[in-house]
């Protein structure tokens, strides 16, 4: 099948060896999303704003792959402060209130920067 991937230019990504999405056929998976623009994390200390510009990231992506948070069936958080539900549910909600997909939001110890609140991978099918 053809692959179709959307890189965001990140210094990681060669280096890793991974892309920000991939769709094959009517799937689309969207990689672990974080809150980093040009190196720098954006919204320090708010979950809210995070989660906010992480889902408009994924937003893009999507869009670039020719579908929208519409075709989005699974969301998966993970969260440094799991007290923080409410600020990325919030932000969370603004996104797919109507769409409802199925999601899971899981505490992690740590991610690669310790500024980082939440990371956001989604499921995507076209249909």
């Amino acid at each position: 099948m053809n692959r179709q991937r959307i890189f965001t230019g990140s210094l990681w990504e060669p280096v890793v060896g991974y892309c920000r999405a991939i769709r094959i056929g009517n799937r689309i998976e969207v990689a672990g999303t974080t809150a980093m623009k040009d190196g720098e994390v954006v919204g320090v200390g708010n979950a809210y704003e995070q989660t906010k510009f992480i889902l408009a990231t994924i937003e893009k992506a999507l869009n670039d792959l020719n579908a929208t948070m519409l075709h989005v069936v699974r969301t998966r958080m993970f969260v440094t402060d799991i007290s923080k539900w409410e600020e990325i549910g919030k932000a969370h909600g603004e996104f797919f209130k109507h769409i409802q997909p199925v999601a899971t939001m899981v505490e992690v110890k740590a991610l690669i920067d310790p500024r980082l609140l939440i990371e956001v991978e989604v499921e995507a099918i076209v249909d």
